[in-house]
C-alpha cells in the first residue's frame, strides 16, 4: 500500500515533531518534511513532491490562508488542509472561501486528522466535526424549496445525511450502519445528486440547517 505523502507546516516545534511522529505511527501517512519556517514551504514543496500539504493558521510574520494563496499563485497545485486552535467562525469562512481543502482543529484525535487527510487526497473538502454547525451561517442556499429536497431522499439517505452532519467519514459511517463503504460512497453520490450540492461539507451544513434526523425528515427552523 502507498503511504500519503504530506508536508507539516507549525511554528511550534513540539507539537509539529509530536504529530508527525503520530500520523506516521497509523501506518498510512508519511510525513516527508516539517518546518516552522513558511519561507522554506515553496522549496519543500519541489524537492518532495507530496500530496497534501498541512499548514498552520497563525505563523509569525504571514498566516497559513496568505500562505496558500501564495502557493496557488505560483502553481503549486495540491490539497492544503488549515490545522489551528482557532474555532472562530471567520477564520473558518476565510479559509474555505480562499480554497483551503479542509479546515482542521488541533483538538482532533490523531485518528480523526489522518482520516481527514486521506480523504483530502481523495479531493474531498474536510472540516473538523466540532465546526460543522459554523458552517450553517457561511452556506448560501441553492434556492429550490428544501421541503421538497429532503422528499426526494429515501430513509437511507436522510439516515447517511444525518451521520455527514457530524462529520463522519465514509468508513464511520459505513461500521455505525453495518453496510458496505462502496454502498455508502453511491448513497452519499445520491444525496448530492437529489439536494443540488457539490460536496460533503455542503450537505453536512444542509442537514444541520435543516435539523435531519435519522430515518425521518427535517425538522424546520
Amino acid at each position: 500500500m502507498s503511504l500519503t505523502r504530506i508536508i507539516l507546516v507549525d511554528d511550534h516545534t513540539l507539537f509539529r515533531k509530536g504529530l508527525a511522529e503520530l500520523l506516521e505511527q497509523s501506518g498510512e501517512i508519511e510525513v516527508t518534511a516539517f518546518t516552522g519556517n513558511p519561507d522554506e514551504v515553496g522549496m519543500l514543496l519541489r524537492a518532495h513532491r507530496p500530496d497534501v500539504l498541512i499548514l498552520d493558521l497563525n505563523m509569525p510574520g504571514t498566516d497559513g490562508i496568505t500562505l496558500m494563496q501564495q502557493l496557488r499563485a505560483d502553481s503549486f497545485e495540491l490539497p492544503v488542509l488549515i490545522l489551528t486552535l482557532s474555532e472562530a467562525e471567520d477564520d473558518l469562512a476565510r479559509a474555505l472561501r480562499a480554497g483551503a481543502n479542509g479546515y482542521l482543529l488541533k483538538s482532533m484525535e490523531p485518528d480523526e486528522v489522518v482520516d481527514a487527510i486521506l480523504r483530502a487526497q481523495r479531493g474531498e473538502t474536510v472540516v473538523a466535526p466540532a465546526m460543522t454547525a459554523k458552517l450553517v451561517n457561511l452556506y448560501d442556499q441553492k434556492g429550490q424549496d428544501s421541503t421538497s429536497l429532503l422528499d426526494a431522499l429515501t430513509p437511507r439517505e436522510r439516515e447517511i445525511l444525518s451521520h455527514l452532519s457530524r462529520g463522519e467519514s465514509n468508513k464511520a459511517i459505513a461500521r455505525n450502519l453495518d453496510i458496505s463503504h462502496d454502498t455508502v460512497k453511491l448513497h452519499v453520490r445520491h444525496i448530492l445528486a437529489k439536494l443540488n450540492l457539490s460536496s460533503r461539507v455542503e450537505a453536512a451544513v444542509f442537514a444541520v440547517e435543516h435539523r435531519v434526523a435519522p430515518g425521518g425528515r427535517g425538522e424546520g427552523r
